[in-house]
């Protein structure tokens, strides 16, 4: 499971490997936070897209900028442990920045995929997929299930 979190120098020749292959690289990202089945639903999904998921971890400092002070739940290194324990999931590697356009520049993904709720204007990372003739997609959520939705529930009990 450890050899499945990697960091960008790390993972630059596993995946060099993988694309001397002629194989499909997928690359979504998020905070991952709590993990529930509508990650597990999504990460499915996008694995079966390709070859070789690459999912982009927003580290704790970057979650916290993103979601607040009271985030990340989960600290980044367990976050990243259950990720890498699915099966789906080929290579987790963490980023910092607020944005994974460094990670997308450097993973040079065939697919990138983020969730229903953005359009492909907003999905960043998607003109430089594009420009060197990748492509993007989306895919709809499992109904029911929301990170902030289940904090809420918790929250109200």
């Amino acid at each position: 499971m450890d050899s499945k979190i990697q960091n960008g120098d790390s993972v630059r020749p596993l995946l060099e490997k993988i694309k001397s292959e002629k194989k499909t690289i997928v690359f979504t990202n998020g905070c991952f936070d709590i993990l529930h089945p509508g990650h597990v639903y999504y990460l499915n999904h996008a694995k079966n897209m390709g070859d070789c998921l690459v999912v982009g971890l927003n580290t704790d400092a970057s979650v916290k900028r993103i979601k607040g002070p009271k985030r990340p739940l989960v600290c980044e290194k367990d976050r990243a442990c259950v990720l890498a324990s699915l099966t789906s999931v080929d290579y987790v590697v963490f980023f910092d920045d607020d944005t994974p356009q460094k990670l997308i520049e450097l993973v040079k993904p065939d697919i990138l995929v983020k969730g229903g709720d953005y359009r492909k204007n907003e999905i960043v990372g998607a003109d430089t997929v594009e420009a060197y003739g990748g492509k993007v997609a989306t895919i709809d959520f499992l109904d029911g299930f929301s990170t902030t939705e289940m904090i809420s529930r918790i929250k109200a009990l």
